[in-house]
C-alpha cells in the first residue's frame, strides 16, 4: 500500500495498537481517522494530532455502523484507506454466552459490517486498502479466551477469502497479525515483560507495510511462533506452551 497522502479510517483508535497506528500514520501525511466508543480517549488522541479528525462508533450495533458509514463517506469523500482494529479481549471460564456474544459482534460481526457499508466506496476509489488486525491467537489459540481467538481465526480466513474475491480490483486486503504486545487490550498485558513492548510492533509493522509490494500478511518476528506453528510441524508443543499444558 501507499503509506502517505491517504485518508485513513481507524477503529479502535483510542488506545493500544489503533492509536499508535494512527500516531504513525498522521505523521507520514495522511489524514487520519479514528473511531472507537470512548469520546474521551478519542479526543485525548486528537489533541496530540493537530488535523486528525475523531468519530464514535460502537462495533456491537448494526444500525449506528450503517449511520457511521453514511456519515463518514460524506465528510471524507476521499476515504480510501480502512483498518478494521477495534476488538475485545475477555476471559471466559468455561463458556460465558454474554461474553461470547460481544466477543464476537465487535471481533467479527462489527468488522464484516463496516466493511460492507465501506467496500462500494472504497471499490470506487483508484486505490484502496482494507486492513484487518487478527492475531497469533488466530493459529494457535489461548485455552482462557476460547471465543476471542475463534474470531481472530475467523478474522484470518475472511481475510484470506476477501483478498481472494477482490483480487483485480482496486482494493487490496492486509492481515496485521500482532502477537501479544504491551497494550490495556486485556488486564496485566502492558506490564508484562513477555508482551511484545508497543513501539517496536508499530517499528516493525509500518516497516513491513511500506515493502513494495506490501505483503498480503503483516508477521512481525514476535508473532512466528505462533503463526508458523503448523508449517513448522511443532502446533501441540506451542499450545502446551502457551496454555500452560492443557
Amino acid at each position: 500500500m501507499q503509506t502517505t497522502g491517504n485518508t485513513i479510517l481507524i477503529t479502535g483508535g483510542g488506545s493500544g495498537i489503533g492509536a499508535a497506528l494512527a500516531h504513525e500514520f498522521h505523521e507520514a501525511g495522511n489524514q487520519v481517522i479514528i473511531a472507537g466508543r470512548r469520546q474521551a480517549a478519542l479526543d485525548a488522541v486528537v489533541a496530540a494530532h493537530p488535523g486528525m479528525a475523531a468519530m464514535t462508533l460502537d462495533m456491537e450495533d448494526p444500525a449506528a455502523i450503517v449511520a457511521f458509514a453514511s456519515k463518514l463517506v460524506a465528510d471524507f469523500p476521499a476515504l480510501n484507506a480502512v483498518v478494521l482494529n477495534a476488538g475485545v479481549m475477555i476471559v471466559e471460564e468455561g463458556i460465558d454466552l454474554a461474553i461470547a456474544e460481544t466477543t464476537v459482534a465487535t471481533n467479527l460481526l462489527g468488522p464484516i459490517r463496516l466493511s460492507h457499508a465501506l467496500l462500494p466506496h472504497l471499490r470506487a476509489q483508484s486505490a484502496a486498502s482494507l486492513i484487518t488486525v487478527s492475531s497469533g491467537l488466530a493459529f494457535v489459540p489461548l485455552a482462557a479466551t476460547p471465543t476471542y481467538s475463534a474470531t481472530k481465526a475467523a478474522i484470518h480466513s475472511w481475510s484470506q477469502a476477501m483478498r481472494a474475491q477482490l483480487q483485480g480490483s482496486s482494493v487490496e486486503v492486509i492481515e496485521i497479525v500482532p502477537p501479544g504486545v504491551r497494550t490495556d487490550l486485556m488486564p496485566g498485558h502492558a506490564d508484562n515483560d513477555q508482551m511484545m513492548p508497543l513501539a517496536d510492533f508499530i517499528t516493525e509493522t509500518m516497516a513491513l507495510l511500506r515493502q513494495q509490494p506490501t505483503p498480503a500478511e503483516i508477521h512481525v518476528e514476535g508473532v512466528k511462533f505462533l503463526s508458523e506453528a503448523t508449517r513448522r510441524g511443532d502446533f501441540d508443543q506451542v499450545f502446551a506452551m502457551l496454555n500452560g499444558g492443557h
